[in-house]
């Protein structure tokens, strides 16, 4: 028990040894970014991995306020609403978006267990139990990768697809939002 602390620790003077590092700073002034924070390139401004406001519109353009329109589409995170795309990452303009999809999936084919088990109780009643071992089961998994770049930003998402249907319609949507982009 010789290692206990009969109490509290004295309160010391801010700058002495022992005192507390996740103290508040004195003076009232908010604490300097160290390290855990992200570092701005001035003062000021946000770091990276921050939400950041758009880039303004060019000058000599008219701006138009956006138009209020349902949901278009969603892929993934990726949603398209009236002529903004919504990501992560933050809105987007859908004029001029570049869309780009991956197909990651891959389909194979093998026969299935119950065709095995067909094939050998008919084998012995008939010969034609042997034409069980012509069935086969198509299984296809991965991901179709999409990806848009518009006004400076680019983002990226994986849709999770469990047949060759999944896949076509992944890719479908990614060629209509390629004509909303024109």
């Amino acid at each position: 028990m010789a290692h206990q602390y009969p109490g509290p620790p004295p309160e010391q003077p801010p700058g002495q040894p022992g005192q507390n590092p996740y103290a508040a700073p004195g003076g009232g002034r908010p604490a300097e970014a160290g390290y855990g924070y992200p570092q701005g390139g001035r003062p000021g401004e946000p770091g990276y991995g921050y939400p950041q406001a758009a880039p303004p519109p060019p000058v000599g353009l008219p701006v138009q306020p956006p138009q209020a329109m349902g949901l278009a589409l969603a892929l993934g995170d990726i949603a398209v609403h009236g002529d903004t795309i919504v990501t992560p990452v933050g809105p987007m303009p859908l004029k001029g978006a570049v869309w780009t999809a991956t197909d990651m999936s891959r389909t194979e084919e093998r026969m299935p267990t119950h065709a095995v088990v067909l094939a050998i109780v008919f084998f012995f009643f008939c010969l034609l139990g042997l034409l069980f071992l012509l069935m086969k089961e198509r299984i296809t998994t991965g991901f179709v990768q999409v990806t848009v770049n518009s006004g400076g930003r680019h983002h990226a998402t994986m849709v999770p697809v469990q047949s060759r249907e999944q896949v076509m319609f992944v890719l479908n949507q990614v060629n209509y939002a390629r004509s909303l982009s024109v």
